[in-house]
């Protein structure tokens, strides 16, 4: 029984968790290696436009719960998504042609457009608190657990409680969903062929009659669908506050740089195991070890740093990465 206890106990603080953390970082970090796969810079407004799709969905399901509109147990977040993504879509389109087009044009340096791209971010950063302020917003609503402390402990008979919040659940279930979408796009439909061969070879696409222009809207198009929704799955699981957006953005650089810049499954294999590093760094043991050793008293909480070094994990895997494998786990590939 002390065995079933640790393993619950697992499972409840470090591997859901973790597992649903993982999958919005896998999200956010697609949005990045497709930009820096195909636009070839590093987009440092990536958390800010983030945090626009967000606010932008959470503005529309306060509007849709005020007319009564709901999807039941389901969050009406999604609901309100499309019109997250569309608006934030119509940014990045109108920030590509009043910023980055130019740099294009000129064939600039990609430090160039990174530098562009931080002074973008404060730009989205600013946006973002003039639409929604500055303080934390709940918008999930419907079914709070599909599994509940109580309940497990009824059924299972165990001192230790199981509990998965439906935005857990929700957020890999859609995660697994865009993932495959996104996959199958490039590797099956004609516009996801093009996007391939502009990222691998960019002259010899333009020499094959691909249009760079449409190429170039695609992505952000993608991206701008990618970051709402990793956006808003995050605010689901936890809650909306811009600045944490901000902060996101080095787990999720950290997640694109150790899969591997422009490498898809990279990407997704990078966030998951960020995510799983953090939480296992940050998670005090002591309870599962009470489990697994009954009668031993560690005499501390067993944990390797306190939760607010999280971000630091990130920092550190990343250097780590950059020293000894800079091309990541996957080797960079091309999207």
């Amino acid at each position: 029984m002390d065995i079933l206890n640790a393993l619950v106990a697992f499972l409840n603080f470090v591997f859901i968790p973790a597992a649903a953390y993982g999958a919005q970082l896998a999200l956010g970090a697609l949005g990045v290696t497709l930009i820096y796969g195909i636009l070839r810079f590093s987009n440092f407004a990536h958390g800010d436009t983030m945090a626009f799709g967000t606010a932008i969905t959470i503005l529309t399901t306060w509007g849709m719960q005020s007319l009564g509109i709901s999807l039941g147990p389901l969050p009406t977040a999604l609901l309100a998504l499309p019109v997250g993504i569309a608006a934030t879509a119509l940014l990045v389109l109108g920030t590509d042609r009043a910023v980055y087009r130019f740099y294009r044009v000129q064939k600039a340096a990609p430090i160039i457009f990174v530098m562009a791209s931080v002074g973008v971010m404060f730009v989205m950063n600013g946006l973002t608190r003039l639409v929604i302020g500055v303080d934390e917003q709940r918008f999930d609503d419907g079914a709070r657990f599909i599994i509940a402390v109580r309940d497990f402990r009824e059924w299972s008979g165990l001192a230790e409680g199981l509990a998965l919040r439906s935005t857990q659940a929700l957020t890999v279930v859609v995660t697994a969903i865009v993932c495959a979408a996104l996959f199958w796009f490039l590797n099956r439909t004609k516009a996801g062929k093009a996007m391939r061969a502009y990222s691998d070879n960019e002259d010899l696409a333009l020499l094959s009659g691909i249009d760079p222009e449409r190429v170039v809207r695609l992505t952000w198009i993608i991206a701008a669908a990618l970051m709402t929704i990793a956006g808003v799955l995050y605010g689901l699981d936890k809650s909306f506050r811009p600045f944490n957006y901000f902060q996101i953005l080095l787990p999720i650089f950290a997640a694109a740089i150790v899969g591997g810049l422009g490498s898809p499954v990279g990407a997704i294999a990078g966030g998951f195991l960020v995510a799983f590093s953090e939480v296992a760094v940050t998670y005090p043991w002591v309870k599962v070890a009470g489990y697994l050793f009954p009668g031993w008293e560690p005499g501390g909480l067993l944990q390797l740093l306190g939760t607010e070094y999280k971000f630091a994990v990130s920092f550190v895997i990343l250097i780590v990465v950059l020293l000894f494998r800079p091309t990541g786990l996957f080797r960079g590939k091309s999207v």
